[in-house]
């Protein structure tokens, strides 16, 4: 059993590992700011995990690599479950080692060295604590996967899973994610809490800054709000929420 009370998850694959550099040394500096975490990679590509390992050396980190398999349906082409397969094993991994916490972070992102301290002060009363960040495919900030901590009370309440019907519409992880949160009356904290930097490419980043959510955001990202959008996408097999995301930054900046 872990003696970190938090487990912090990424799935890692090549593909999206062109900050690798800079997100390790970024961990290396949040394991110094909170000693009591432990950074788990978890990948479905096996030639990649000697690399992991030599990397998790190289930066003198307390962590390691799991590997788990990609289990699809024979019409899947999206990369998505593969995201979706690697948070389920490290919500898998967490409770097998008894941590209080799973705090994902993704490997394309930078964060402040506090955000740990932060995300837990921010866990007061509530079971999740999730930090906005800028998603470059909407055309601005919300709320995913990328940073997200959960308590290991609702960890055993959930899984990660993705949808992806014929006509090639996906319903991501993170929003089957909201609706199992919800279905579960777990209680939410959202707002923009972290220092991100979110690249997207091996220069280019787009910055968050913590700040207030303000009212519209608060309404749009109501739990209710997104349990009913993403219910209704399953229905119409159409992803209504994101769409709905993507329309609004399209006529706010038009």
């Amino acid at each position: 059993m872990t003696e970190s009370d938090v487990i912090i998850g990424t799935p890692v694959c090549r593909r999206t590992s062109f900050v690798l550099d800079k997100f390790l040394s970024n961990q290396k500096e949040i394991q110094q700011a909170y000693p009591g975490c432990t950074l788990i990679l978890a990948t479905d590509e096996p030639d990649f995990i000697t690399e992991l390992n030599e990397q998790i050396d190289h930066y003198n980190l307390k962590g390691e690599v799991i590997v788990y398999e990609t289990i699809k349906p024979d019409i899947a082409r999206s990369h998505v479950w593969s995201i979706a397969c690697g948070r389920e094993a490290l919500r898998q991994y967490t409770l097998s080692q008894g941590a209080e916490y799973l705090l994902f972070l993704d490997n394309d992102m930078v964060y402040e060295p506090s955000v740990i301290s932060v995300m837990k002060s921010k866990m007061n009363g509530f079971v999740v604590v999730s930090s906005g960040y800028w998603l470059p495919h909407w055309g601005g900030w919300g709320f995913g996967t990328g940073c997200i901590m959960i308590n290991k009370i609702i960890l055993d309440k959930i899984t990660f899973r993705c949808y992806e019907f014929k006509n090639g519409q996906v319903i991501y992880e993170d929003q089957l994610l909201d609706m199992d949160l919800f279905s579960s009356h777990a209680r939410v904290n959202r707002g923009i809490f972290v220092s991100i930097k979110h690249y997207i490419n091996s220069q280019k980043y787009y910055a968050m800054e913590p700040q207030p959510m303000g009212w519209f955001r608060a309404v749009t990202n109501n739990s209710l709000v997104r349990y009913i959008l993403i219910r209704t996408s399953i229905l119409m097999k159409y992803d209504i929420a994101g769409k709905l995301h993507s329309l609004f930054y399209a006529v706010r900046d038009s």
